[in-house]
């Protein structure tokens, strides 16, 4: 069973601050699909399977670990440091390179409850202690985000002593793991999810890729602007003439940047935004098809439905009936 979602904060807009990059990360609502709490000790190894839709994270708490991607790519992580992995890709997580790796999901496992686990492994060795986990984003801007993000993140104690906080908190962490005190899966839940949304915030702003594809287009004054707006206000009867007069823009002149820093038309991210805004709340059920589509930016069920099934190569009601 999913960890409940955080409550909504309600906090002014960061896009009327000019902000579309934190306007994004104000979407960062999660639900815990797995917490595992582990003391392991060398040798020791286990695989993560993958999760779609899910953002993985490993916080070493001490001792050290190697995290090793499907195409083999290994990444040392010491005592301190915490690594992404945004799409859910399966990976190991092991001793030393080359050590076995059953799935995580089969070794024996202590539930505290529906989502938080206790996991004691190895072979009697050096000790390491460990967080893990994986959580899921149910907001397409986050999924958005998550796909214009590398396949791993690490942030290494070493290569951070500015980041203070991201520290204090990660012995926070390893403090309620060692103690297991009263709530301390709740607390450690808690820290882990703020661990997770500043690590992005700390990607974002410091590493050379955040500057291009998606994320760089949010940075631009403009076409950031007109992307918030889109996914402010879907149902706006939003035209290429209307958003690049909303951002003093000729109408080609921003059909031409927003190409070239999105990577596809403006009326085709429209489009997709909007379908995949329906899709999450045909998911949760509860609202009629029409009504969906109305809120979307639709006139009708059969023009929803048409621009539903071009996009998705289904219809709504398929979604509905699969959830």
């Amino acid at each position: 069973m999913d960890k409940p979602a955080a409550a909504p904060a309600t906090v002014p807009t960061h896009w009327e601050r000019g902000d579309p990059i934190a306007d994004a990360l104000h979407f960062l609502r999660m639900s815990g699909v797995v917490y595992c709490c582990s003391e392991l000790t060398a040798p020791w190894g286990f695989h993560m399977p993958a999760m779609e839709d899910c953002l993985m994270f490993h916080v070493v708490t001490s001792g050290s670990c190697h995290l090793v991607e499907p195409g083999g790519a290994t990444h040392l992580l010491k005592a301190g440091d915490f690594a992404l992995v945004p799409r859910g890709a399966g990976h190991g997580v092991v001793s030393r390179p080359g050590q076995p790796t059953p799935s995580l999901f089969e070794l024996p496992r202590t539930a505290v409850s529906d989502w938080f686990e206790l996991l004691e492994h190895g072979g009697g060795g050096e000790a390491a202690t460990l967080v893990c986990g994986a959580v899921r984003f149910d907001d397409p801007a986050v999924r958005l985000l998550l796909s214009a993000l590398p396949g791993v993140i690490v942030l290494a104690t070493a290569d951070t002593p500015d980041l203070a906080w991201f520290h204090s908190t990660v012995r926070f962490l390893a403090e309620e793991a060692r103690g297991r005190r009263p709530g301390s899966e709740t607390v450690i839940t808690r820290l882990a999810d703020i661990l997770v949304i500043q690590a992005l915030r700390a990607w974002i702003d410091r590493d050379p890729q955040a500057r291009s594809g998606w994320l760089g287009a949010l940075r631009d004054k403009q076409i950031g602007r007109a992307i918030v707006m889109i996914h402010r206000d879907p149902a706006q009867a939003w035209t290429i003439e209307t958003l690049a007069q909303a951002v003093g823009l000729s109408r080609s002149a921003f059909a031409a940047r927003f190409s070239e820093l999105v990577g596809q038309p403006v009326v085709e991210y429209l489009t997709q935004w909007r379908i995949a805004l329906a899709t999450t709340r045909l998911r949760q059920g509860g609202t009629s098809i029409a009504e969906i589509g109305f809120d979307v930016g639709y006139g009708s069920e059969a023009a929803f439905s048409r621009a539903f099934k071009r996009v998705t190569g289904v219809t709504p009601g398929s979604i509905r009936q699969t959830s």
